[in-house]
């Protein structure tokens, strides 16, 4: 509700009354017979002057108008503030002082103490002198005629009163209660007299000549600011109807930017929600490359229910997963970090793809009935350069081939998450090196100016057309082909959220990779040193052999203790050298400080201490224990 300021003296009414506008009829009174003299009623004065009064209350009241729906139109805070600004300069004032409460209190929050007012932004119009004598008259100049004004230019920042940027309103002083009686003052009152050195500095005062009005800018709940409007000695003064004005414009701009500062907090909360449920940073897996983009759907819907992710598996593999839950709101931004985090759970138990998919339509359902979304889970192979894939009613991937063919793979569709009762299934495929796999959502391929089948298409085009460029024998870089790809979107041909993961497929060859198998056995430890010395010698890596048999040689005897059937070794060298020993057992070890009377219990602790990296991750069926040491010192 808006408040209005009391009546002052001698102010004159926004609009005249219609029996003054009727009253004052000069062809009546020159044909009507003499009447004695007699009292005459009040009257504001000659025809003329009535006419000229209603046209100025008819300005103010349309500029008003403009005034609030141009302020309105803002929608964070500096939009706010220069709406105000540019609104009532040179319309309404020459000059204006805008100050916010610095920090804003955002919706029920306690105010900081102390009181303190930052100068957020002051604006004047500079005219020639030209302009000075061609200008209108009066105290309003209209909207229409601002236009016209040939050299009306704001200079933001000026000036025009040294005013100092910060201003502590003490409790009790002449400000805070101007301020807290909410409604604006004359500058010449003995209210603004006191109140604006305080605001002003205790030095400085409105230049001589000038008048001013000081207006409080209170929000739903508080006064969160003052703006001062100024004008020069030769334009007429204020006059008590801009009183009206003055509240109309502050309150309206109070409660822009107490909305601002709301929006601004829910965007940044927004903003924060989508940040955490999305990865960080992508993890380095060994043997392939990976890039992604996110574009929300528009500034006004930052949050969905898209998303990527790359999870590294036991074996050097790793799982790319890409999914869009139903809705743009908050919600599904909930669901979807619910599921992204199942997962990432799931791919921890190297469960197969179509498996994964399976609990997480499962849990889909236990988040609700209306819990759908759609999911594709693929697994990486860099060492057979095999990739398995299962999907969950998703748009299907793109390869692109090192020759610049780029394909839509043959993907089971299945049925969206959340369905329930349906089976998935996985599909294995090649991942030749030097091939790129494009996973994406709907809103790169799908909008209302094309179906997805024909986005799809598109976009498979776009991807062959750019490795064309790059020729033969070399992929396109991996961040420029997601720009790249982003670029199939035209103006405004983009209504959805888009999520893109690309993974450039590198492998590693054969050569670089060893495997045994080794029986349970008590000769099995040293078995396992003579084959890493011979593959460390063939690889060149002779001064990592005292190092890797003595954790070689921990980690087997210890998998060889609960193991039932053959234990697996196998070395990995890529930029580091990486032991993975698996067994059937399925508990895992734990690091534990062995007491000084213990014979046993120091394995782990020094592959803690010796290896770069170290871990233990449950299969289905039994456990890997690896470690890696770096090739170079």
């Amino acid at each position: 509700m808006t408040e209005h300021p009391p009546s002052h003296e001698g102010r004159q009414p926004l609009v005249a009354r219609p029996q003054e506008r009727t009253r004052p009829r000069t062809e009546a009174a020159a044909s009507a017979p003499p009447q004695p003299a007699a009292p005459q009623p009040a009257v504001p004065g000659p025809a003329t002057d009535l006419a000229g009064l209603a046209r100025r209350e008819g300005d103010r009241l349309r500029f008003v108008g403009a005034a609030t729906r141009r302020i309105a139109r803002g929608i964070d805070l500096d939009e706010i503030v220069l709406g105000l600004c540019r609104a009532t300069v040179p319309t309404f004032s020459d000059a204006i002082l805008v100050y916010l409460r610095d920090p804003l209190p955002v919706g029920d929050e306690r105010p900081v103490l102390p009181f303190v007012l930052r100068l957020r932004r002051t604006d004047r119009l500079r005219l020639t002198d030209e302009d000075l004598e061609n200008g209108p008259p009066g105290a309003t100049i209209p909207p229409q005629t601002v236009d016209t004004l040939r050299l009306p230019i704001l200079d933001p920042q000026s000036d025009v009163i040294p005013a100092p940027e910060l201003c502590e309103v003490h409790s009790g002083g002449a400000l805070s209660e101007v301020l807290r009686g909410v409604r604006p003052v004359f500058g010449d009152s003995a209210a603004a007299r006191a109140a604006l050195p305080e605001l002003l500095g205790a030095d400085r005062a409105v230049p001589s000549g000038h008048r001013a009005i000081l207006a409080p800018l209170r929000g739903r709940r508080r006064v969160i600011g003052a703006a001062v409007f100024l004008r020069r000695p030769d334009r007429a003064a204020f006059e008590p109807n801009d009183l009206l004005v003055a509240a109309q414009l502050a309150t309206h701009t109070a409660l822009g930017i107490d909305k601002a500062v709301l929006y601004g907090r829910e965007a940044y909360i927004a903003d924060e929600l989508q940040r955490t449920m999305l990865p960080e940073n992508l993890p380095q897996p060994t043997g392939v490359r990976l890039a992604s983009r996110y574009l929300p759907a528009a500034e006004t819907a930052r949050v969905g229910g898209d998303w990527y992710d790359a999870i590294p598996l036991p074996g050097s593999r790793v799982a790319l997963v890409v999914g869009d839950v139903m809705g743009h709101s908050m919600t599904s931004a909930a669901i979807m970090g619910q599921l992204r985090t199942t997962a990432q759970t799931l791919a921890g138990l190297d469960l197969p793809p179509q498996e994964v998919l399976h609990h997480l339509d499962e849990q889909a359902q236990r988040l609700g009935t209306d819990r759908m979304a759609t999911c594709l889970y693929a697994v990486y192979d860099p060492v057979s350069h095999r990739i398995t894939i299962a999907n969950a009613g998703h748009p299907p991937p793109i390869l692109l081939h090192l020759g610049g063919r780029a394909e839509v793979l043959r993907v089971p569709p299945g049925a969206p998450i959340g369905v329930g009762g349906v089976d998935f299934e996985a599909v294995e495929l090649d991942a030749p090196s030097g091939a790129t796999l494009l996973l994406y959502t709907d809103g790169l391929v799908e909008s209302r100016l094309r179906d997805v089948w024909t986005g799809i298409e598109q976009l498979r085009e776009r991807l062959a057309a750019t490795a064309q460029l790059t020729g033969p024998d070399h992929a396109p870089p991996l961040e420029a082909l997601c720009d790249d790809v982003l670029d199939v979107l035209g103006p405004g041909d983009r209504d959805d959220d888009i999520a893109l993961l690309a993974a450039r497929f590198d492998g590693i060859a054969p050569s670089d990779v060893a495997y045994w198998f080794l029986d349970p056995e008590d000769a099995a430890p040293g078995r396992a040193r003579r084959l890493a010395r011979r593959a460390l010698d063939r690889w060149g890596l002779e001064d990592l052999s005292d190092a890797v048999e003595l954790l070689i040689s921990e980690v087997v005897t210890n998998a060889v203790r609960y193991a039932e059937r053959p234990v697996t070794l196998r070395l990995l060298r890529t930029d580091v050298l990486r032991c993975e020993v698996g067994d059937d057992s399925p508990q895992l070890p734990r690091q534990r400080r062995a007491r000084d009377t213990d014979e046993g219990g120091r394995g782990l602790f020094l592959v803690n201490r010796l290896a770069r990296r170290w871990g233990a991750t449950r299969l289905s069926t039994g456990k890997v224990v690896w470690f890696e040491l770096p090739t170079r010192a």
